[in-house]
């Protein structure tokens, strides 16, 4: 897919973004010595440059939340982030040195996805965050969807709500793109491909992150995967089929 002058004009913005917004974060994390507000503002500013237009809904997130998000587009990051603060669980291979360092800058937990048996240090590692008050964003179907219909939930590191010191709250949020879900969703397409179409895209993109009232901790972590699933499902008009189990992996 060959780059149009919207996409270009966008890159640029994006560029001239991180110009900014880099040498500042360092900065302020050296000078002030505390925790710095721009990666939050940056990824706030990088979804509106590509066009989002987010507005949140839902009663406020209080300090050591578990966020247990869809996943339609890695667009959700730039929208997630910048609208709640949140850090992100995500494989512990990103590509690029540069999106490596952009993910360590937001407090991103890493990982080993396919390291079944370490499920548990996965989940102690993500409580250790959780014992932070900023809120940590989980993606429980492992990848990002079509858009159309949820993918199954993996439960197995919802534990860490259950190994960190403080009390977490459980939150499912639900990230509406509305009509234009299918079309922003990353799903059977080369990513080069996925990140130029979007950010060619003509217009705005309206999202909507629904804040989700807290799950109730008693329920186990198969429990509680489902109602997520269901509260998510219900927030996002979509109908659940019975073929569409809860996975257990991590």
């Amino acid at each position: 897919m060959q780059l149009n002058l919207r996409a270009i004009v966008r890159i640029a913005g994006l560029l001239l973004l991180f110009l900014v917004c880099a040498p500042a974060h360092v900065v302020t994390k050296l000078v002030a010595g505390r925790r710095s507000p721009w990666p939050q503002w940056f990824l706030g500013a990088c979804a509106w440059v590509i066009g989002a237009r987010v507005q949140l809904a839902g009663s406020p997130l209080r300090p050591h939340s578990l966020l247990i998000c869809n996943h339609t587009s890695w667009l959700d990051i730039l929208v997630l982030g910048g609208s709640t603060n949140c850090a992100f669980v995500s494989k512990d291979e990103l590509g690029h040195p540069m999106v490596h360092w952009l993910a360590d800058q937001n407090a991103t937990v890493y990982v080993k996805r396919t390291h079944r048996k370490g499920a548990k240090d996965q989940a102690l590692e993500i409580a250790g965050a959780l014992e932070r008050s900023k809120p940590v964003a989980l993606f429980p179907e492992g990848t990002t969807g079509p858009g159309t219909h949820l993918l199954p939930f993996r439960s197995t590191l919802l534990e860490a709500a259950n190994y960190a010191a403080k009390d977490v709250q459980i939150r499912p949020v639900a990230v509406d793109y509305g009509q234009a879900a299918a079309e922003v969703s990353w799903f059977d397409e080369p990513g080069k491909d996925n990140v130029l179409r979007i950010l060619g895209r003509r217009g705005t993109l309206p999202v909507t992150v629904n804040l989700i009232e807290p799950l109730d901790r008693s329920a186990d972590r198969k429990q509680l995967a489902h109602e997520a699933r269901e509260r998510i499902a219900a927030a996002l008009g979509f109908k659940l089929h019975a073929h569409a189990p809860i996975g257990s992996g991590p």
